[in-house]
């Protein structure tokens, strides 16, 4: 359930980092956000063309591979996997797709929230309700399966990817994009940035810590060691953003984000349902892949097809709103989820009453 100690900590140095990393260059409230930053990198890679959207963030890379040597170093790295990937796949997809029509991933609510951005109140209420519901359906039987043990160098592919995407960014061949203007050309330096992904990566891998995993936890077994970080993230962005002045509290005119409340709330609530039927959050993922989890690796694959499915097809939110494309494609999802995971315990149910009939 998570180290407590480590858990605060973890929340405190994420909170310093993200007010850190504005300061240097990434776009406000956005210091450390990964549905924002995959979309990036897949933009950066040309998988979307939407211009102000492409960088190769380093952070991310940084993640990985700082759960990677903190995994190693530990002996904690473990190559498992081949549960349902092709589930695992469309549910990443699928969360991705929420969280852009919200503009941010968990993680980006507290730094919304410290900030003053009453928008990410509604999209945490979202966030608590589509995790409840996915709790809801995982105490009922849902199950993605059982992953078993792979060979080490399938583990390692992940990590080996880390590495090309730092290359990538480095020696910018002709085929990687980098945006001239908007949200993506407003980066900290590749070195600091590098640097604080892989403290957070480190830091994630050892306390645990997932935003959507505390909200499970606390409903589960009233545990609040996990959700204790995501307030001290807010409590710690709060008294950075008094200190330098840029606390703005309300719901207009905050920085990348909507005051559509419908989808903020319901964005997050798609993906709240869908990270916990994956067992953990976008930052979750990123670090359960870094540690070897072939499965979460095929999550992230689907994260990133989700972003570049979001601008392909016009289904982001952006400061102007959530288009109809986008609002469709949410509640598309939430019918998909609905029949996925009760379709799902349903069937566990009749199995478990026909081994009881079999057997009487």
């Amino acid at each position: 359930m998570g180290n407590k100690v480590g858990v605060l900590i973890t929340g405190l140095v994420i909170g310093i980092l993200a007010l850190i990393l504005s300061i240097m260059g990434n776009p406000a409230n956005m210091g450390v956000c990964i549905a924002c930053f995959l979309r990036d990198i897949a933009g950066g890679l040309g998988l979307h063309k939407a211009a102000v959207v492409q960088y190769i963030r380093p952070e991310i890379p940084g993640i990985i591979l700082g759960a990677f040597m903190i995994s190693m170093f530990n002996k904690e790295f473990r190559a498992a996997g081949g549960s349902n990937k092709i589930m695992r796949f469309v549910l990443g997809f699928i969360m991705m797709i929420g969280m852009l029509v919200f503009l941010g991933c968990p993680l980006r609510v507290a730094l919304r929230l410290g900030a003053g951005d009453l928008n990410a109140l509604v999209g945490f209420a979202g966030l608590f309700v589509g995790v409840a519901i996915g709790t809801f359906c995982l105490k009922s039987g849902f199950s993605l399966g059982r992953s078993g043990s792979q060979p080490g160098w399938a583990g390692a592919i992940f990590p080996g990817a880390a590495v090309i995407l730092l290359l990538f960014l480095f020696f910018k061949p002709p085929f990687i994009y980098f945006s001239q203007e908007g949200p993506a050309s407003n980066h900290a330096p590749v070195l600091i940035a590098l640097f604080a992904g892989l403290l957070v990566g480190a830091l994630a891998q050892r306390s645990r810590f997932c935003m959507a995993g505390g909200i499970r936890d606390l409903i589960l077994f009233r545990n609040f060691n996990l959700i204790l970080g995501f307030l001290v993230i807010i409590l710690t962005t709060f008294a950075g953003s008094i200190y330098l002045h840029k606390f703005q509290p309300g719901f207009t005119a905050q920085p990348i984000a909507h005051s559509e409340a419908i989808w903020n709330f319901l964005g997050l609530a798609l993906a709240g349902w869908a990270a916990a039927l994956l067992g953990g959050c976008p930052l979750r993922q990123l670090v359960l892949a870094g540690q070897g989890n072939t499965d979460a690796a095929i999550t992230v694959a689907g994260l990133m097809a989700g972003a570049a499915a979001s601008h392909i097809f016009g289904l982001a939110a952006s400061p102007k709103g959530v288009p109809m494309a986008g609002g469709m494609a949410v509640v598309a999802g939430l019918i998909i989820l609905l029949a996925v995971s009760f379709g799902v315990c349903f069937k566990v149910v009749a199995d478990e009453r026909r081994k009881v009939n079999a057997g009487s």
